[in-house]
């Protein structure tokens, strides 16, 4: 089996490169003589886009959910509908102008045609599906690294701007036999001119260097969260997310999708081999993201990054895994893929710390795992590669094939920055990029959508309900514990006392305890309140009362039988 090179420029050919006599951009079989074409090997090539292609949609839901758990709840509604509209506004903007500038026919740097999938034909129509679905990866990339403070609208338009001109130049240069990079440099080794091409199989450089360099320059501009640095002693604030089970279904979900996304680079399945470098790249996938999932938690553990064995290290660990191994899981030995992963959680922690430092916001870390994940997978191509990689071979054509990586990495990064700063520096001038300082405070959610993601009068029931539970002396007690909505409150509602409708929003009685009133509470307690206590303690048929005597506002403290915690309850609605 031929690894690498061979069978992804065999790929391009196969789809990428136009028939003279249209001006249609791929499906020429005249340009593979070692392709089949038959009807049913054509049909299963498209079927394999398309199935592949629906699998891939699968990776906005886990950036959603990893994006969602890692934001504070007042904001879950604003990203979430962010990951829904990056499929939707990536198939608009691809359809109407980003498919044309990637694969239609130009130059070296940019196409111009198929405007609208205009003069296209109906076969391509799944290669165009699956090549859209891969622009929805790099917009969503950016969404992450600005949550919580940047404007719905501004969202809108560099989503759009995103996938409709910026990703697609770049993949021209490199998935398309007319690009630039794809053609490649004429280097002299050994005293013969060899051209040496651009590499990258599922896309570290042309998909995730694109997305977190924009990412990087996003936050620049928007700036920080409120409160997530101390401006004086530059301490940083760790602002958690709200959840982190939706995070940790998300990376799964992610780990499913990015299996799909390398499988499908082969962009066909009919030909020799082609099984073979699917399983491959596949399965490099699964190892580099263990490796990285692995090593970050461990790292994090032994006082590296941390001291805790931490779920989120082991998430961004296996996130970072699975984007660097992208442009080389076709080429790569499992070792190596093993390698690949884990070597990119140092980098990711290490860009990590470093934006940290320069106060540099990124909630997701999407610069550290994007950006480093990106550079660290393109240029370990030319590392590892097992017929021709440098750990491999150690010759001028490897060395050369490392110095193509590096002008490659330079110039996407240099392209996006580049349209970057035009771009958000343009939404920054005008006003629109980021939310007011109120709004950030309390809320995107509502502000914006005026549909928080968990509304409090959703949640409760109005009923009280006896848990049982066994002590720490062996006893077995029993918890009374309801949470009033206040969504029914009216005379006739569902309640097993009247009282309850009175309670307020939280409340938790238990035995086992002692009593614990918020600093509220404390600062307005007196005769009428210990009345209102008392009334709380009946409802639940608590004893002994309260005592006033002594400024003991507690149970009798001769009294072991019963000890009261009450939690969150202002006794003044009572």
């Amino acid at each position: 089996m031929s690894l690498g090179n061979d069978s992804f420029n065999r790929s391009l050919l196969h789809f990428v490169e136009a028939d003279d006599s249209t001006s249609s951009s791929l499906y020429n079989a005249s340009f593979c003589p070692d392709c089949e074409t038959s009807a049913p090997s054509h049909f299963l090539d498209q079927m394999y886009l398309l199935t592949f292609g629906i699998m891939i949609v699968f990776m906005d839901l886990g950036f959603g959910l990893v994006e969602a758990g890692s934001v504070r709840s007042k904001n879950t509604t604003h990203i979430l509908i962010k990951n829904i509209l990056d499929t939707f506004t990536a198939c608009i903007a691809y359809w109407l102008v980003g498919y044309a500038l990637a694969f239609g026919q130009g130059n070296e740097f940019i196409g111009w045609h198929n405007w609208a999938m205009n003069d296209f034909n109906d076969d391509k129509i799944a290669f165009f599906f699956y090549q859209a679905m891969f622009a929805s990866t790099a917009t969503t990339i950016v969404a992450g690294a600005v949550s919580e403070r940047c404007e719905f609208i501004a969202y809108l338009i560099y989503s759009f701007f995103l996938t409709a001109f910026i990703y697609p130049v770049v993949t021209h240069w490199g998935w398309t036999t007319q690009g630039w990079l794809y053609l490649g440099y004429d280097f002299d080794i050994n005293g013969l001119m060899e051209t040496i091409r651009y590499e990258d199989y599922g896309g570290s450089g042309l998909v995730h260097l694109v997305g977190g360099t924009s990412a990087f320059i996003a936050t620049c501009f928007l700036g920080p969260r409120l409160g997530r640095f101390h401006k004086e002693t530059g301490t940083v604030i760790n602002i958690r997310g709200h959840s982190v089970a939706l995070a940790t279904f998300g990376i799964f979900v992610l780990l499913f999708g990015f299996m799909a996304f390398n499988a499908a680079s082969q962009l066909h399945i009919t030909q020799p081999g082609d099984a073979t470098v699917i399983s491959l790249a596949v399965f490099n996938t699964l190892i580099s993201a263990s490796f990285g999932g692995i090593t970050s938690l461990i790292t994090h553990r032994i006082g590296l990054f941390g001291d805790t064995w931490n779920i989120l290290a082991v998430i961004n660990g296996a996130f970072v895994g699975m984007v660097s191994i992208c442009g080389g899981c076709n080429a790569m030995r499992p070792w190596s893929a093993a390698i690949v992963g884990f070597l990119a959680s140092f980098i990711m922690k290490g860009l990590e710390r470093a934006l940290m430092k320069l106060q540099i916001d990124d909630p997701l870390n999407a610069v550290g795992i994007h950006f480093g994940g990106g550079v660290w997978g393109t240029l370990s191509i030319a590392i590892f590669k097992y017929d021709g990689g440098i750990l491999m071979s150690w010759d001028k054509r490897s060395f050369a094939s490392l110095a193509w990586q590096l002008v490659a990495v330079s110039a996407i990064i240099l392209w996006t920055a580049s349209c970057g700063l035009l771009l958000f520096g343009t939404l920054k001038l005008v006003g629109i990029f980021r939310v007011s300082e109120e709004i950030e405070k309390k809320g995107l959610d509502i502000a914006r959508h005026k549909q928080p993601a968990y509304p409090l009068e959703a949640y409760g029931h109005g009923h009280l309900e006896d848990i049982k539970r066994v002590k720490s002396d062996g006893k077995l007690a029993t918890i009374k514990i309801g949470f009033d909505n206040r969504g029914f409150l009216s005379d006739d509602g569902h309640y097993e006392t009247p009282e309850v409708k009175h309670i307020g929003m939280h409340r938790s009685v238990s035995i086992n305890g002692i009593t614990d009133l918020n600093h509220h509470n404390k600062s307005i307690l007196g005769k009428t309140a210990l009345t209102r206590l008392n009334k709380f303690r009946q409802l639940f048929h608590l004893t002994p009362k309260c005592d006033s005597s002594e400024g003991n506002l507690g149970p009798n403290p001769n009294d072991e039988l019963f000890k009261v915690r009450i939690e969150g309850v202002d006794i003044t609605k009572m």
